[in-house]
């Protein structure tokens, strides 16, 4: 199964087709992490991070380690927000 997202130059293209449910699929765009998964209903969820550490980590990361990277990130933005 090829993957549902790709970065082009005119932007991203999404095959939801070919999605599982709640699982997170990503790729990188305009120097920004392009977070995209659809739920149990179909929806589409679509988030994007711009922090250019992050963006970097992921750039350079094997996919195994990029859940890793982001699940930091986001206990990390959780922290600063209480």
């Amino acid at each position: 199964m090829s993957y549902p997202l790709s970065s082009e130059k005119d932007g991203i293209k999404i095959k939801p087709d070919k999605m599982q449910p709640e699982t997170l699929y990503h790729c990188v765009f305009q120097n920004k992490v392009m977070l995209v998964y659809k739920d149990q209903n179909e929806i589409l969820n679509c988030y994007e991070i711009d922090d250019s550490k992050i963006v970097s980590k992921v750039k350079e990361a094997n996919n195994g380690d990029i859940e890793k990277i982001l699940e930091d990130y986001i206990e990390k933005e959780n922290l600063q927000k209480k």
